[in-house]
């Protein structure tokens, strides 16, 4: 009869195992599956996806359901298999010469070392492993038993579950039956970058879906072509100066002003030259042709942007600062350029924004210091400039001239300390008027940073 007891307490142990496997199978593979994946699933219109469907969409009652059933299966099997295997062990500990007080004392350590512990491999753990590498499947098998233990003791779970939840509205926090599937565009970036690290998504595609992320960042100063970039033509210019002006520069859009930028009264396209005959190109005045196009502040949003200039005809907006001065116009171009990278066409400049050069990068003034980071890796602390033209002449403190070097700050390190490990060497390669128009950008090392300290002292 002993016997007999001993196996159907070890039966019991290895179902009461079985059991606890399967709530925490059911309750890491709910939580692990997302809401467009059960969705998904559930559209094939198989019995278990819409179970698990169910058990997804009444999430924190299954939850607590699965934790009742831990609790239970957990407690039972201390209580049947602890006894059983001290009395197993107890023989032998008596075996080896150990009196009775103290083979008693040492089966029953055993026993709960043993219990524990193969509970926990075998009824969490590898149940756990297995919902996280495959949360579908899981939930799939555990979905069923779950929801009929669950509708059994529904009365519990309720009374257990309020209780919980009253407590938890007294913290301030309102309790939620199902998971937030949204993310954010934080959360969504970092996803991004991660899967493309591991090789997942193409590094290509990825930098373009993190650019569209972060767009709506952007203000509108930041997507603008600068006004010392812009061509403009006078009121009194005629058709003939239009054409002109665009074989010159490749540009087809022009600001129409009435002295400056300041008092833009709108803008030309070079398509409108080709409505009027030759004969006329010279006594047709640009002012009769400009059309008004949006006007947004420096601060305004990209998407708004995006908004407004894709609803304008012209695909154009001027950007006014905080004094109400032209600080320079946003195109459609811009816009698209700011998430697919640079885009060129047979009229751009051949000259690239950014190109190696050595071990160093060839680099605009104009270029953002994001768009440094991203190019050439070199991160720039904060501070009072936008362009990486900015950051050098505030390094300098003065208007350059060509061949001017500055040792860049990097964030938490004093520019000039001795024991940093290397740093990045900025060198004025070209002047626009009293704009710096190319860098060099270089790494140096510690030794040529001391070199560079000691020519400079």
């Amino acid at each position: 009869m002993t016997v007999l007891i001993t196996l159907l307490s070890l039966v019991g142990f290895v179902a009461l195992t079985l059991g606890t496997a399967l709530f925490v199978t059911a309750e890491f593979s709910l939580t692990t599956l997302e809401r467009s994946t059960v969705e998904a699933h559930a559209r094939g219109g198989d019995r278990r996806a819409r179970q698990v469907r169910h058990a997804h969409h009444t999430l924190s009652f299954q939850l607590s359901g699965a934790q009742l059933g831990i609790t239970i299966t957990t407690l039972v099997t201390g209580y049947i298999a602890e006894p059983v295997l001290a009395r197993l062990f107890e023989p032998l500990c008596t075996a080896i010469g150990l009196g009775s007080a103290a083979a008693h004392g040492i089966s029953i350590t055993l026993a709960l070392v043993l219990a524990t512990s193969l509970s926990m491999i075998y009824g969490e753990l590898v149940p756990k492993n297995i919902a996280i590498a495959s949360p579908l499947g899981a939930a799939r098998f555990s979905a069923g038993p779950m929801i009929a233990f669950s509708t059994t003791f529904s009365w519990l779970i309720k009374l257990l579950n309020g209780a919980a939840n009253w407590a938890v509205r007294r913290m301030g926090v309102e309790p939620a039956e199902e998971l937030r599937s949204a993310r954010s565009a934080e959360e969504l970036g970092s996803l991004v970058r991660t899967s493309a690290q591991r090789g997942v998504l193409d590094q290509r595609t990825a930098q373009v879906v993190d650019r569209s992320l972060e767009f709506g960042d952007r203000s509108a100063e930041e997507l603008m072509t600068p006004r010392v970039k812009i061509e403009s033509l006078e009121r009194d210019s005629t058709i003939t100066d239009l054409i002109a002006a665009a074989a010159r520069t490749g540009y087809s859009r022009f600001p129409v002003v009435d002295g400056d930028l300041d008092n833009t009264l709108g803008i030309v396209h070079i398509k409108q030259a080709f409505r009027y005959p030759i004969s006329q190109r010279n006594t047709i005045r640009l002012q009769n042709l400009a059309r008004p196009v949006p006007i947004v502040p420096a601060s305004l949003d990209g998407d708004e942007v995006l908004e407004r200039v894709r609803a304008d005809g012209m695909q154009v907006a001027i950007v006014v600062d905080e004094y109400g001065g032209t600080a320079g116009l946003v195109t459609m171009e811009d816009i698209i350029e700011e998430i697919l990278g640079d885009v060129r066409d047979e009229h751009d400049e051949e000259e690239l924004d950014v190109r190696r050069a050595g071990v160093g990068w060839n680099c605009s003034g104009l270029l953002r210091i994001d768009e440094v980071a991203r190019a050439t890796g070199y991160d720039a602390p904060e501070g009072e400039y936008e362009t990486l033209g900015g950051l050098v002449l505030t390094r300098l403190g003065r208007i350059p001239v060509v061949g001017d070097e500055v040792l860049l700050p990097q964030p938490g390190v004093e520019p000039l300390d001795p024991h940093t490990d290397g740093g990045w060497l900025a060198t004025v390669e070209r002047m626009d008027g009293r704009r710096i128009d190319r860098v060099l950008l270089s790494p140096v090392d510690a030794a040529a940073l001391a070199l560079w300290e000691l020519s400079h002292e």
